[in-house]
């Protein structure tokens, strides 16, 4: 007997898909499940062949053109109107162009990422703080007031950025019944902010461990990784972008402020893919993992800011620490010794993955139990079991992306928002049957566990939480 999913909503609109690689494959049927919509109602603008026999499964149409910044008005104006959905899954296509557009158009829209047009994050005329994915962000919260009641546009709303925000207050929340702060449901931006504070949470890590294998080997010249490829080199040759906490007493040697917008991130003068910190998980427990720039450690940190007079006397650190799969580490080895020049050859691999778990969650530390770790342990074999065209890891991205597709869709006039400002009990009830097991668990560890007798030159032993003690030099 066929399982029959529930269907949050109804939408009697057009949604137009751009992008269809591997996140707009594994969102497709999760989105037939739970929205009470027809596929005749669907289509797909993608640059290249990539998803087709997927489409044509579902009887969905595809138009296949790349998108520009001369041609995109031209091919999308036929195909979207008034209440109808953009869901925008692409690479170098302007986040900032397609939500001014949709918005014009008054149209929803998502995305799971902030993306500049082509050479946005290379550009010699622009400075490595202008093409940052902190300019990025403050390049769409500056439309904000513009369309504010507009029509609602989730931005950066997939496994991180996105989940992981949810997760940091569900785990904010455990924390204070776990060490018996009595507390109400924060209401605001600033309830929440004065909530961590409270707790005395110092640093957040989005900390992932990608224990997922293939049963064929990575090749010399070619990429392998369990999510995309493009997505994961161009945020990778980004600088190292991170929130910088209130706490923090050793300014980075290579670190640089940002000299306009909200002040609360600062960035490394070299490639987050070249970059590596201190962090742990339950299952995997203390590994290295890179300090990819994303969005996320923005807005997380920019959040939980309180400010006094305008001045932030509370902030946390916060940033990515992320260890892909062993082949992607591998790749990343081999890219970084080819100056950072992209392999000929990717392999994204799904289906000839034979064992492993995507261990993603936040990892909350300097609170009165040490750290808290709290996320997801999905398996490939549960993922294959819970939806077709994932992997454990496009699962964890495509989720929440479904959630945020169905938050807009119940709020359609929000104008743009981001995670940190939703309801994150509503996301995580959609999310939660797509996740696996997902664990709450603390520990003693801190960057200085061996620390101190292996390098004691090197470390701030007063304060184990400072930076400088998570990174690895």
């Amino acid at each position: 007997m066929a399982t029959k999913h529930k269907k949050y909503v109804k939408f009697g609109g057009r949604m137009v898909m751009i992008g269809f690689g591997s996140i707009g494959q594994g969102v497709m049927p999760l989105i037939l499940r739970h929205i009470d919509l027809k596929p005749s109602q669907i289509c797909i603008v993608t640059a290249d062949a990539r998803g087709k026999e997927v489409a044509e499964r579902y009887g969905i149409r595809v138009v296949r053109k790349r998108l520009t910044r001369e041609n995109y008005l031209e091919i999308l104006n036929g195909l979207v109107g008034p209440g109808d959905f953009i869901v925008n899954l692409s690479v170098e296509v302007s986040s900032v162009a397609l939500i001014e557009f949709a918005q014009a158009r008054g149209a929803m829209y998502l995305d799971t990422c902030i993306e500049p047009w082509p050479g946005g994050y290379t550009d010699p005329n622009l400075t490595v703080s202008e093409r940052s994915n902190y300019a990025l962000r403050e390049s769409v919260l500056a439309l904000r007031a513009k369309h504010r009641g507009g029509p609602t546009a989730v931005v950066a709303h997939g496994a991180n950025p996105g989940l992981v925000s949810h997760f940091v207050k569900r785990a904010l929340l455990n924390i204070a019944h776990d060490t018996k702060v009595r507390v109400k449901m924060p209401a605001s931006r600033e309830e929440w902010a004065a909530l961590a504070q409270r707790l005395g949470i110092k640093v957040i890590h989005i900390a992932e461990r990608d224990t997922q294998v293939s049963n064929r080997p990575k090749k010399v010249g070619e990429f392998v990784n369990t999510w995309s490829i493009d997505g994961f080199v161009s945020e990778g040759c980004q600088p190292a972008e991170m929130g910088w906490g209130t706490h923090e007493r050793h300014f980075p040697r290579d670190g640089a402020r940002h000299k306009f917008g909200c002040g609360a991130a600062i960035y490394l003068n070299r490639p987050g893919a070249a970059t590596r910190v201190r962090t742990w998980t339950p299952l995997e427990g203390p590994f290295h993992g890179f300090i990819i720039t994303h969005n996320e450690s923005i807005s997380i940190a920019d959040f939980f800011t309180v400010r006094e007079r305008g001045k932030p006397v509370y902030r946390p650190t916060v940033h990515y620490a992320y260890h892909p799969c062993d082949a992607a580490v591998m790749s990343v080895h081999e890219l970084a010794g080819k100056g950072f020049v992209q392999q000929e050859r990717q392999r994204l691999i799904v289906d000839e993955i034979e064992s492993g778990i995507d261990e993603l969650g936040v990892l909350l530390l300097g609170h009165a139990r040490g750290a808290y770790w709290y996320g997801s342990q999905l398996s490939i074999r549960q993922a294959r079991k819970l939806a077709p065209y994932n992997n454990a890891t496009s699962l964890q991205v495509t989720a929440p992306a479904l959630s945020g597709i169905i938050w807009a869709m119940e709020n359609p006039r929000a104008g743009l928002v981001e995670a940190d400002e939703m309801d994150f009990e509503r996301h995580l009830e959609i999310c939660m049957p797509y996740l696996g097991p997902v664990v709450g668990q603390y520990s003693d560890w801190t960057p200085l566990h061996d620390r101190a007798r292996l390098f004691p030159e090197d470390i701030d032993t007063t304060d184990p939480w400072q930076f400088k003690n998570f990174r690895v030099t």
